[in-house]
């Protein structure tokens, strides 16, 4: 039996893949699954660290002897906003798989939007054998990238291989090889350049509500897309929907592809479900692998075992 305290898992997760994952992770200590029923009264004060998504919110007082909180996704807001924490280090996900898949969908809708993608799509459901004409290149496109921590700069390097022309805009100034950046001075200035607009930002006091009319109606309107297009993988609460909804409707907004929503699940009733020009994903651009979640975990738990600093730990004053 190992001498090793636990490891607390609450995951909100599809339960296949949390009981997949856990067969084969933490071979060295305990593991306390809490989405096993027969967990449910068990005494945590034993447990050493915890891995959480969207967790019970008696956890963290239950588990008291904890010494690391382990996000199970790369926003860690759905802990800061939600619960009364302990003075303890949380730690994002940041992994490679992690990071491909966002990529991969912000490239994706990208795409989509350059190719005509929504109007081919209707075209395909009415039997209409129509080529669209003058289609923009990717050059001719500008896409502006909201957002430049690990998410975001990957977006970008990505983005430049298709082709696209890419800016970045970040609150505190960064610097990204080939890549025009703008700071929290200069997001006017960012706005007035971007075809589309990609929101991949954390979602803190200074980033909630902040994708609203006034933003969106300072987007370039005189590119090759003949709009301007928004994309947000980000944070739903980073979005006002009912300005979205007005925008897309009344032409502010060519079109969007949404990934995140003020309220998850999206309403059945929202209009976005049925709005022609936008693409919606249910929260699904970036999904945590467990597997993959698991050995970032072991990994920051054996360095911290060999004095070493955790990576990746969250500036509480600035919400990432």
């Amino acid at each position: 039996m190992s001498d090793k305290r636990p490891v607390v898992i609450d995951l909100r997760f599809a339960r296949e893949s949390v009981v997949s994952a856990l067969r084969s992770a933490f071979k060295d200590r305990p593991v306390i699954d809490m989405g096993d029923p027969a967990n449910a009264d068990r005494d945590l004060t034993d447990a050493e660290f915890a891995v959480v998504w969207k967790p019970d919110p008696a956890l963290f007082q239950r588990a008291s002897g904890l010494k690391a909180i382990f996000s199970g996704g790369a926003g860690v807001d759905h802990i800061l906003s939600a619960y009364e924490l302990p003075d303890l280090p949380i730690i994002r996900f940041v992994d490679r798989s992690l990071t491909d898949r966002m990529s991969e969908w912000v490239v994706w809708q990208c795409l989509h939007h350059l190719r005509d993608g929504i109007a081919y799509a209707g075209q395909q459901r009415d039997r209409i054998w129509h080529e669209i004409a003058d289609q923009p290149e990717a050059r001719d496109v500008t896409v502006g990238v909201m957002g430049l921590g690990v998410l975001g700069a990957d977006a970008v390097r990505k983005l430049k291989v298709m082709g696209f022309d890419v800016i970045g805009w970040s609150r505190r100034p960064k610097a990204i090889d080939g890549v025009e950046t703008f700071d929290a001075s200069k997001l006017d200035a960012f706005l007035g350049r971007a075809d589309i607009l990609v929101g991949l930002l954390p979602l803190t006091d200074d980033t909630r509500g902040i994708y609203d009319r006034a933003l969106f109606s300072k987007l370039r309107r005189t590119g090759a897309l003949g709009g301007p297009v928004f994309l947000n993988a980000g944070r739903g609460g980073s979005q006002k929907e009912a300005e979205l909804i007005e925008c897309l409707t009344d032409g502010t907004l060519k079109a969007a592809s949404l990934d995140v929503f003020e309220k998850e699940p999206l309403a059945a009733d929202s209009p976005l479900w049925s709005m022609p020009n936008v693409i919606v994903t249910p929260h699904a651009a970036a999904a945590s692998d467990v597997r993959a979640l698991c050995r970032h975990v072991e990994a920051q738990i054996v360095r911290l075992e060999a004095g070493n600093p955790l990576e990746f730990v969250v500036d509480r004053t600035s919400g990432y």
